[in-house]
């Protein structure tokens, strides 16, 4: 197993970010594939997420190596319970940088985050060949997994 990244802040991205987030993105795209569908730019992110507007947000995990993880998501609403929820886009950490616990920790200020905006429910849906996302969200404790 490799060193544990140094000196991880878990904090909102930025427009600075853009950059290093496309590229982790990229690489979940590599990973559970099919990659000739990933055809995002990071100028398409700077545009959609960090405008007056923003049609998305994104916690960063950042370490003295750059970003080494992102949980990209956006806020919905849910008709039939009547409230506000949050649903995680993206989760993704460094192959260098799994194992030591990053993802439980940003999925864990994700959850801070929702509940700060009055979200009641977590939604995501997992790529049906990715099962050791499947697994490490039913670890964390979720259930009704799309």
């Amino acid at each position: 197993m490799s060193e544990a990244p140094a000196n991880i802040v878990i904090r909102m991205a930025t427009a600075d970010d853009v950059v290093a987030i496309h590229g982790l993105i990229r690489e979940l795209a590599e990973i559970t594939g099919p990659f000739e569908k990933f055809r995002s730019s990071p100028d398409q992110y700077l545009r959609h997420g960090f405008s007056k507007e923003p049609m998305f947000e994104a916690l960063v995990a950042d370490s003295d190596a750059g970003l080494v993880g992102v949980a990209l998501y956006f806020y919905t609403f849910s008709s039939w319970r009547g409230e506000p929820g949050l649903y995680l886009q993206d989760l993704v950490v460094t192959a260098k940088a799994r194992g030591f616990g990053l993802g439980e920790k940003l999925l864990g200020e994700l959850v801070r985050t929702a509940r700060e905006h009055q979200a009641t429910h977590l939604r995501l849906a997992v790529d049906s060949n990715n099962t050791a996302a499947m697994r490490f969200y039913e670890r964390c404790g979720l259930t009704n997994i799309e």
